[in-house]
C-alpha cells in the first residue's frame, strides 16, 4: 500500500530504522514541515537529492523517521531528533500547495532479524579498525563489540564519512550482508586515499 510522506531532501544525510538522526531546522519551509508533522503524526521522511540544487530530483529510496525529541528556540528554529521507522521507495512526487515537498511512496519491509556469520562480523570489525586508524578516529571498541549486527552495520552506514552516492548505495542495499560487504569495499577504497576524500560535511 502507498502512503503520503512529507520529505526533507538533504545531501549526505541518511537514516536507518531504529537509529537516531539529530537535525537543526532553520529554513522556513522545513520549519513549516516540522510544525505540520508535530500537529499530525510527528513523521517526516529523509531522502537525498541527486544534485545540490533547488527542487532537485530525488533518489528513489529514503527512510521515514518519527520526531522523538524537539526543542524550539525563541526565533522559531527547531532542534529535533528523528528515530528511523521504515525505509521507503518513492513512487511519484505530488503536486502540493505546501512549501515543503511531498511524495507518494511504498514502505519497504525489512526482515525482522538479520545476522552476520562470525567470520563476516570479524572481517568487518578488522576492516573497520584499519579504517578508523587511518582516519584518526578514536573508537570505543569494547562498546562496538557489544552491538548487535544490525545496529553495527546500519550505524556505521549512517555516520560513515562517504560521499552521497556511496551512502545512498548503503541505504539501498537489500539486506544486511550485502550492506556489510559494500561497507568493507568502501572502507578499503576511501581508506587508500586522502583522509578527507569522501567525507561529507552537513551544512
Amino acid at each position: 500500500m502507498s502512503t503520503r510522506l512529507s520529505i526533507f531532501p538533504l545531501t549526505g544525510a541518511i537514516l536507518f530504522p531504529d537509529l537516531q538522526l539529530p537535525l537543526h531546522i532553520f529554513e522556513p519551509r522545513y520549519r513549516a514541515m516540522v510544525g505540520d508533522a508535530l500537529a499530525r503524526d510527528r513523521r517526516i521522511a529523509m531522502i537525498q537529492p541527486t544534485e545540490r540544487s533547488e527542487d532537485a530530483p530525488l533518489y528513489e529510496v529514503g527512510c521515514v523517521g518519527k520526531i522523538e525529541n524537539v526543542e524550539t528556540s525563541e526565533d522559531g528554529l527547531y532542534n529535533i531528533v528523528l528515530v528511523g521507522e521504515s525505509r521507503f521507495r518513492t513512487l511519484r512526487e505530488l503536486d502540493v500547495t505546501t512549501p515543503f515537498r511531498q511524495v507518494e511512496a511504498e514502505l519497504i519491509e525489512d526482515p525482522e532479524e538479520e545476522f552476520l556469520t562470525l567470520g563476516e562480523r570479524a572481517g568487518f570489525e578488522h576492516e573497520a579498525r584499519k579504517f578508523a586508524d587511518m582516519q584518526g578516529y578514536a573508537i570505543d571498541w569494547d562498546s562496538v563489540a557489544r552491538l548487535d549486527d544490525v545496529s553495527l552495520i546500519n550505524g556505521v552506514s549512517q555516520i560513515a564519512p562517504f560521499d552521497a552516492a556511496a551512502k545512498q548505495a548503503l541505504l539501498e542495499a537489500p539486506n544486511l550482508r550485502e550492506r556489510c560487504d559494500l561497507l568493507v569495499q568502501l572502507m578499503e577504497f576511501f581508506g587508500r586515499g586522502d583522509p578527507d576524500e569522501g567525507r561529507v560535511t552537513l551544512q
